[in-house]
């Protein structure tokens, strides 16, 4: 149901940030209301990122009321915090199809608006984009104000200060605004995030604080001597100490909600040059109650009950989450030297049970990817077994760190790859589509890809027995319900096998297929009568296998849920070239476009990579065989 223009009489007022500048600053406060009562409206039936939302509607407002967007870029870190820049940027109408197919991205998106300066998915990249912007200003002489909008969270980050340090050095025209609600997805760790939060709730911060007051009655010669004793002090207890020694002018922290706070504020800062950094504390959630009550949960959301917050239940059934997560705490039981890391991830990498029965042996290194790698080289070094669990879209942010620190060493750490493949409403900056292309060429890897549940777990418990670097690469949400062994199970290792054997064809066809896509290739198998191969591995590579279907079949056929290039596909084009082996081949895969969101099966057909996709390759590939055999026919009988 559309919401009703009678309940938003000043939202739907405002189609473009213009409009929301002609506002006078006494409307702005119903204006906050009706923006959070609407992206909780529609969030709660859409589903999407609510509780960083809410927590950002007086920001946004401030933002576009103070600076003269788009000509002033506002950089957004990820675009989770985001929704309500998209609702007052002329989005209010189609807000609605938000992460559905061929609907709003639910991140920041250069092509969906010229509001949004600089797109993203991943954190802890706003400020150097930002300052890559702010340089390019100043050598075009323009007068475009730059601001970076990063949340504490996303300071977890190394590459933020590695901005930051050179936004100080730079003397940049660059304002950086913290965001500080002491959440990111899972709950922040950290020295940074643990510093700001004890110093913002301190006795000795509040007296600084209030120390203004108290000065204003004394007389001018002693006022003279304690406000320099006040500033050496302050700087003692007070979070500037640290921006302003990488050359920032810090101001804060100030009321995040308070929009006359934050509106004088952005406009003095606006008119201020030089690096400058805005600190200013918010609510994650804020105006919606179970939000506010758990924002970890309400940071993405299913659709909700609006009076309740319930949400509406999710499929039934397990998923390779939960298979990761079962087997994890299974293996701990059983091996005192099992570590778990996560970045960021406690939650979406399925750690939090873990996380609860093996405290001393569960890290969560924040948002630092990099770090989470070389860490666990650090333990392997020292006789320990670390799982790193991560995303396939999050691993790429650490790969020097995967070569030099983990496989140059051979040291002895097993990956637990979430997200692989395709992952629906989360879009292309979140696609696991790569792993095997920047895995497989880094030497010493084992990398397996699991056809089912029960393979999956099967196949940890074989990483985890590796003497050196193994991932286990598994997608998003369920699989196809084969229910998992009580009994830990090692698979031997580059063998593949035969789920299902073509008949007496004249021309056979040999499906190799690699983990998710083996359940679609054996009903194409089934309709087609061809043989179908789970490979299991992609390195290394069953190449006894590969060459035998070669040798038997009339077209080979490679199925994946990856990039073509590089991919599982190449490295049996690859054995095929080394062995002398010139028949045809069929790689079928991800194309070499970036997808857009929409649900998993809906993507999978755009690019014809469901069964019915599948299908209809295979069979255009052998008729184009057909038509170039007739061809060289014709051609030998005119000669």
């Amino acid at each position: 149901m559309s919401p009703e223009r009678k309940q938003y009489p000043l939202l739907f007022e405002i189609d473009t940030p213009a409009r929301l500048r002609e506002l006078k600053r006494g409307q702005l406060g119903q204006l906050a209301d009706e923006l959070r009562k609407f992206l909780i409206e529609i969030t709660s039936q859409t589903g999407g990122h609510l509780a960083p939302g809410l927590g950002t509607i007086e920001l946004t407002i401030g933002l576009h009321y103070v600076f003269n967007t788009p000509r002033d870029r506002l950089v957004w870190d990820i675009g989770h915090q985001a929704y309500p820049h998209k609702i007052l940027t002329g989005r209010r109408e189609q807000f609605s199809t938000i992460r559905q197919y061929k609907g709003l991205s639910g991140f920041l998106k250069r092509e969906e608006s010229e509001y949004d300066t600089f797109g993203a998915g991943h954190a802890s990249t706003s400020i150097s984009a930002a300052l890559g912007m702010a340089v390019a200003v100043s050598r075009k002489k323009a007068e475009n104000e730059v601001v970076a909008i990063i949340g504490d969270g996303a300071l977890t980050g190394g590459m933020a200060y590695e901005a930051l340090n050179n936004a100080g050095d730079l003397d940049a025209n660059l304002l950086v605004i913290l965001n500080d609600n002491e959440m990111s997805i899972s709950p922040n760790v950290g020295a940074i995030s643990n510093y700001l939060a004890r110093i913002l709730s301190g006795h000795a911060y509040t007296t600084v604080r209030e120390g203004k007051t108290v000065l204003s009655t004394l007389p001018p010669p002693v006022k003279n001597y304690a406000r320099r004793w006040e500033e050496h002090m302050k700087g003692m207890v007070m979070p500037s100490t640290l921006f302003e020694e990488m050359g920032f002018n810090y101001i804060g922290p100030i009321d995040g909600h308070n929009l006359n706070t934050l509106i004088t504020t952005l406009g003095n800062m606006r008119d201020m040059t030089g690096p400058r950094f805005l600190h200013i504390v918010t609510q994650k959630g804020k105006g919606f109650e179970p939000a506010e009550g758990d924002p970890c949960v309400f940071h993405g959301v299913t659709p909700f009950n609006l009076e309740t917050g319930k949400m509406e239940k999710k499929k039934k059934g397990r998923t390779y989450t939960n298979v990761f997560s079962d087997w994890l705490c299974d293996m701990a039981a059983q091996d005192e030297k099992l570590i778990g890391i996560t970045p960021a991830m406690r939650e979406g990498s399925g750690l939090v049970r873990f996380s609860e029965q093996y405290p001393e042996r569960y890290f969560d290194v924040g948002i630092a990817e990099q770090h989470s790698l070389t860490f666990a080289a650090g333990l392997a070094c020292e006789g320990l077994k670390p799982v790193v669990a991560i995303y396939s879209t999050f691993l790429q942010r650490a790969y020097d760190q995967l070569i030099h620190d983990i496989s140059i060493q051979d040291l002895d750490v097993l990956f637990a790859i979430d997200r692989a493949g395709l992952v629906g409403a989360d879009g292309p900056t979140h696609a696991g589509a790569y792993d095997y292309a920047y895995m497989r060429c880094v030497p010493g890897m084992v990398i397996m890809a699991p056809a089912d549940e029960a393979e999956c777990r099967d196949m940890l418990y074989t990483g985890y027995l590796h003497a050196g670097p193994a991932a286990v690469r598994y997608p998003r949400g369920g699989g196809p319900g084969v229910p998992e062994r009580n009994r830990m199970a090692a698979l031997p290792v580059g063998k593949a096998e035969t789920r299902r054997e073509a008949g007496a064809s004249a021309k056979p066809v040999a499906i190799l297929a690699f983990g998710t896509m083996v359940h679609p290739c054996l009903e194409v198998g089934n309709e087609m009568d061809a043989t179908v191969i789970n490979m299991r591995f992609i390195k290394p590579l069953d190449d006894r296998m590969v060459l035998a279907m070669a040798d038997s079949h009339a077209l080979l056929v490679t199925v994946e849920e990856h990039v073509v290039m590089g991919g599982a596909g190449s490295a049996v084009n690859e054995c095929l070239a080394r062995h002398d082996r010139h028949g045809p081949v069929l790689n079928i895969g991800i194309p070499d476009r970036h997808l857009d969101h929409g649900s998993q099966p809906e993507q999978l057909a755009e690019i014809q990579m469901d069964a019915a996709g599948i299908r209809q390759q295979i069979l255009d590939k052998l008729l184009a065989i057909e038509k170039g055999g007739d061809a060289m026919h014709s051609a030998a009988a005119g000669n």
